[in-house]
């Protein structure tokens, strides 16, 4: 059974690798869009460390901290 920790250990290197591909495949379809996806790339290490900081000050373990 996938737990909520699981689940956002696993949505942390998938978001961080999404900016790439989404980078990769903006690229792949034509010369002149590669500097339209130059600045694609950090999107998804920026969403990653996003999620990691909305679970820190969110997430269960700050409710279980605020609460004792």
């Amino acid at each position: 059974m996938l737990e909520r920790p699981d689940a956002v250990l696993a949505a942390i290197p998938l978001l961080a690798f999404s900016g790439l591909v989404l980078r990769t495949a903006i690229a792949a379809t034509g010369i002149g869009t590669g500097l339209l996806a130059a600045p694609l790339a950090p999107v998804g290490y920026l969403a990653a460390l996003a999620l990691v900081f909305r679970e820190l000050l969110t997430g269960p373990v700050a409710k279980q901290t605020a609460d004792e």
